[in-house]
């Protein structure tokens, strides 16, 4: 009679990079400032493309295609929220 053992699937090689960008926290109003300068608020990639006045076609935000796109967005968050609530600044700038 054979056995199977079962297979532990392998950790993902990016969670590393992921717990270190969850684990940053946000005390510097210049590291805020450059990350909310740094990443965009809406996916840069996104697009309608019109020819002579007529849409043809429209490329669908690909940002979400980042297996880091979750943590990378939460971050931003992170600074906008500093920025807003410990230094009381107006945030609508990076919105």
């Amino acid at each position: 009679m054979t056995t199977f053992t079962q297979i532990k699937p392998q950790e993902d090689l990016l969670t590393p990079v992921r717990n270190w960008l969850e684990s940053i926290e946000i005390h510097n109003s210049k590291l805020a400032h450059s990350l909310c300068k740094l990443i965009p608020s809406q996916c840069p990639f996104e697009r309608d493309i019109i020819v002579f006045g007529r849409k043809l076609f429209h490329i669908p935000p690909m940002c979400k295609l980042n297996p880091l796109y979750e943590q990378v967005v939460t971050l931003r968050f992170k600074a906008l929220c500093y920025l807003a609530d410990e230094c009381g600044e107006d945030v609508t700038a990076y919105c």
